[in-house]
């Protein structure tokens, strides 16, 4: 790799692209990166948890100092626009909050504590249990959040809780707004007293690849494409020592409007299933892709509704020139096998800048994509349809009967949402169909919409295949058990043991000889 090969910014309505001061990572900068954050591992496991708490709070308040400069450079790189923006960096500062509110309580260390005693298996030695941190974690930052899933995102805010050094690889979508983030980050880490090595920011394609391999990194977390993201995980697996990968991957999140719903709330779900679809661009992991709706009248009345409000929608920013041309191939495609119920207008060129001297050149205009619903029979339905296709696109399928409902649902695979739209508490229409999609969803809503995924204790954000490749959830509280490992100590002496795992009145929530106890206040 050339080491000169600088880190570039675009302007996403503009299209004028600027130099950054900083260059892609190289094989030898990658390997000093992770060396330290290996060095600076022990170290950060063996804080007491108040300090992890306070780094976690610092980076809160660190973000929320410069929010104004943030929201400026994000909006610059992604056109996603300041209110969407502003919301965002409040929920990235409410997690990093959250997980050292977490990080607080201690249950999620799951400390166990069984005595010596007998048993009917004869005498059972001292046995403690708790899980400890994995060590250094890389995280690959999403293109469509880029601060929620970036570099203080759910994946880095977890980690850090759990313990661990972190190595983000920024996404090349929003490289300026990731480096102002990780200068903050840095500052905030030193502020603390965190060990050198337990923050780091690495760019570039090949740092990325490379990161994953290095012996140093212990898991990674990571949300983007399905190809992408198979690529990392096989590399993860075929290392001489395999290393966990949670990767989140492509989800086409299915909804079923059932008969009841569509005679009674026609035009209020059609009209909502759109904006749904046109949040973000249609750049959500949870945009509802696939929407199974009734024959006859009533569900025409929807699909109205629903193509009134895409046909009447805007051209919409994407969020790379790349993913603009992978949405407009995918649309064509699916278009050859669909009826095209409604598309909005021409994506717009746009002009691109002029750019400021030295510091700016002007870059291909910028990239937009154009809403549109297609509509198929289901008898009709091909692989294609229930394939996810980013951008702001949804297939309508009809269904005449429960049975046809079960036959779609039994194509669609594994999602992170899947959403049943009904007339209300006593519409109990079509639960084998509901019982079906619940069997391939993380996450079962009704009578409301995917996107939007809520920081909370009971939150799950996962799937079965391909929507991630785990078990886990990436948002949430429990979030921060994917970068732990269980470990035991066996008739070990008091000064060994981690104060969690002490006798005396427990610290956290402790399960001993078979009882939760709690902690006094």
């Amino acid at each position: 790799m050339d080491v000169t090969s600088p880190v570039r910014s675009r302007d996403a309505r503009t299209g004028a692209v600027r130099d950054l001061d900083v260059v892609e990572t190289t094989p030898e900068s990658l390997d000093d990166v992770a060396r330290r954050a290996a060095t600076a591992a022990a170290a950060l496991a063996a804080w007491p948890r108040d300090r992890k708490a306070a780094l976690l709070e610092a980076l809160a308040d660190a973000l929320d100092a410069d929010r104004d400069a943030l929201v400026a450079e994000a909006d610059r790189e992604t056109a996603l626009g300041p209110d969407r923006l502003g919301g965002e960096l409040t929920r990235t500062a409410y997690q990093l909050r959250t997980f050292a509110r977490v990080v607080l309580d201690g249950g999620y260390l799951e400390a166990t504590i069984d005595h010596a005693g007998p048993t009917p298996m004869g005498p059972r030695p001292d046995l403690r249990r708790m899980l400890v941190p994995l060590g250094p974690v890389a995280v690959y930052a999403a293109s469509n959040f880029p601060f929620a899933f970036s570099v203080l995102g759910g994946d880095t805010a977890s980690a850090l809780a759990a313990g661990n050094p972190v190595v983000v690889k920024a996404h090349p979508g929003h490289p300026a707004t990731s480096e102002r983030v990780a200068r903050l980050a840095e500052r905030a880490v030193a502020a603390t007293g965190a060990p050198e090595g337990t923050f780091a920011l690495v760019h570039g394609f090949d740092a990325g690849v490379a990161l994953v391999s290095h012996p140093a990194i212990r898991a990674a977390g990571f949300t983007g494409s399905l190809a992408g993201g198979r690529a990392l995980a096989d590399a993860a697996a075929a290392r001489p020592a395999p290393i966990p990968f949670y990767g989140e991957l492509s989800s086409i999140n299915p909804v079923l409007v059932t008969p009841s719903a569509a005679r009674e709330k026609a035009d209020e779900y059609g009209a909502g299933l759109a904006a749904s679809v046109l949040q973000g661009g249609g750049q959500f992991c949870t945009k509802p892709g696939l929407v199974l709706v009734p024959a006859g009248a009533d569900g025409d009345r929807v699909v109205e509704a629903f193509g009134r409000a895409i046909g009447g929608a805007p051209a919409l920013p994407a969020l790379t020139a790349g993913m603009a041309d992978a949405y407009e191939r995918g649309l064509t495609a699916r278009a050859a096998e669909a009826v095209v119920r409604a598309r909005s207008g021409d994506p717009g060129a746009g002009t691109a800048g002029s750019g400021t001297p030295g510091s700016e050149t002007a870059g291909p205009a910028p990239s937009s994509t154009t809403p549109a619903l297609l509509e198929v029979d289901a008898g009709a339905l091909t692989a294609d349809l229930v394939e996810e296709c980013f951008g702001p696109l949804a297939v309508v399928v009809r269904y005449a009967d429960e049975t046809e409902a079960v036959g779609v649902v039994g194509h669609v695979e594994g999602s992170l949402t899947a959403s049943i739209l009904t007339a209300g508490a006593t519409d109990l229409d079509l639960p084998d169909a509901r019982a079906a999609l619940a069997a391939r969803a993380g996450r079962v809503l009704y009578d409301g919409y995917p996107t939007g995924v809520a920081v909370a204790w009971a939150q799950h954000h996962g799937g079965p295949w391909p929507s991630t490749n785990t078990l886990h959830t990436s948002v949430g509280a429990t979030a921060i058990r994917r970068f732990l490992r269980p470990l035991a100590w066996q008739q070990a002496p008091e000064h060994a043991l981690p104060p969690e795992l002490r006798d005396g009145a427990p610290v956290v929530p402790v399960r001993i000889d078979g009882e939760l106890v709690l902690p006094t206040a």
